[in-house]
């Protein structure tokens, strides 16, 4: 492995065992045995080289997720199966990605102190609702209407970080699949007959 790549498993290993605030690039430094300098030249800044340790930290957790798409349906469905399916593979993931669950967390309360990392992820938040939409609705990412991804993709993001704190606040209290389709179902249910 060359610097570049010696600084992303650094700075991967240093976020789950430091997180963002704590993670300097001294320690960066000393995990992947490269030095200083390294960070400028390959990343620009610690801040950048965090962010894109930290997306490649998530891209496994989301190719995870998606293995509830072959058995959820045919692409293009997006019914309450497939919602069910889904929402039942990513909470099977939530005990082994945990590290990267509280990471996520760290950024959304201190993003005070991550202004660097927090705009950068900003940016990334785009792709991740893509992902999101592409998973629910069995539609391939590139071919995702805009509106789609600002919709369903948005909607589908304020669950995922709402499921993401309760299970990492009270795991036997937290809602699972089951109850996310019920609630689901009632909704649309009270809306047809409104």
């Amino acid at each position: 492995m060359g610097h570049r790549e010696d600084l992303l498993e650094g700075a991967k290993y240093c976020l789950l065992e430091k997180g963002f605030v704590r993670t300097t690039a001294r320690d960066i430094v000393k995990e992947s045995g490269t030095n200083l300098a390294s960070i400028g030249y390959h990343y620009g800044s610690k801040d950048a080289l965090l962010v894109e340790a930290y997306v490649a930290l998530l891209e496994p957790m989301g190719e995870g997720f998606e293995r509830a798409v072959g058995v959820a349906g045919a692409p293009g469905s997006g019914g309450l199966e497939r919602f069910r399916e889904t929402w039942a593979n990513v909470i099977r993931s939530i005990p082994e990605s945990r590290a990267i669950w509280m990471l996520t967390l760290e950024v959304v309360t201190q993003g005070e102190r991550l202004a660097g990392v927090r705009d950068l992820l900003a940016k990334a938040q785009v792709e991740g609702r893509r992902g999101l939409a592409a998973m629910f609705t069995g539609i391939e990412e590139s071919e995702l209407p805009d509106d789609l991804v600002e919709t369903e993709g948005r909607f589908y993001t304020t669950l995922l970080n709402g499921l993401m704190v309760q299970w990492l606040f009270d795991e036997p209290s937290a809602t699972d699949a089951e109850q996310l389709t019920e609630g689901l179902r009632r909704v649309m249910a009270r809306v047809s007959e409104g």
